[in-house]
């Protein structure tokens, strides 16, 4: 008997689960879901590559010996720190979908932290090729593109976020 009552027990329809599988599945959660993967492959590829000309002893004269070299974001402190900030406020900005403000709030810090990545980089770039004599095969990657695509894809969320605001507002007038 006492099974049969907990059985026919049904978790109501607006239910807290039900909110938050919603919520969810909106297009400014993907978009953000999106932007942190992006951000996340920063660790996977290098951000700029050259290659260096270092002269070598050879016999009796010296050479011209070509050094690739490679930076990469695993390389220094501060881009590890910026770069999984970049990670995870994205990440937790999905989450936050009951408080909108504090939602487009996170995403312009997002934005500040991937403008702040790639300041930090392109420092660093210009650093490299002031101290070294690099001989004319440099290029950036594509560790320093994906960033900036995320930018696209956060200016996307925060419109999405935005109009559900309104949508909110507008309903609320309603009643």
């Amino acid at each position: 008997m006492l099974l049969q009552k907990q059985s026919k027990l049904q978790i109501p329809p607006d239910s807290y689960r039900d909110k938050f599988h919603n919520m969810i599945q909106r297009k400014q959660s993907l978009w953000l879901l999106v932007a942190a993967l992006l951000n996340a492959g920063v660790f996977l590829f290098d951000y700029y590559k050259y290659q260096t000309t270092v002269l070598k002893q050879l016999l009796d004269k010296q050479v011209p010996v070509a050094n690739p070299g490679s930076l990469r974001v695993s390389n220094d402190f501060l881009l590890i720190l910026v770069a999984l900030v970049m990670i995870l406020l994205p990440l937790v900005t999905i989450f936050m979908f009951k408080k909108r403000k504090q939602q487009i709030l996170m995403t312009y810090v997002s934005i500040l932290a991937v403008i702040a990545f790639t300041g930090i980089v392109l420092m660093r770039v210009n650093s490299i090729a002031k101290n070294a004599i690099i001989a004319g095969s440099e290029s950036y990657s594509i560790g320093v593109v994906l960033p900036v695509i995320s930018l696209v894809f956060m200016v996307l969320a925060i419109i999405g976020i935005r109009k559900d605001d309104k949508l909110v507002k507008s309903v609320d007038r309603l009643r």
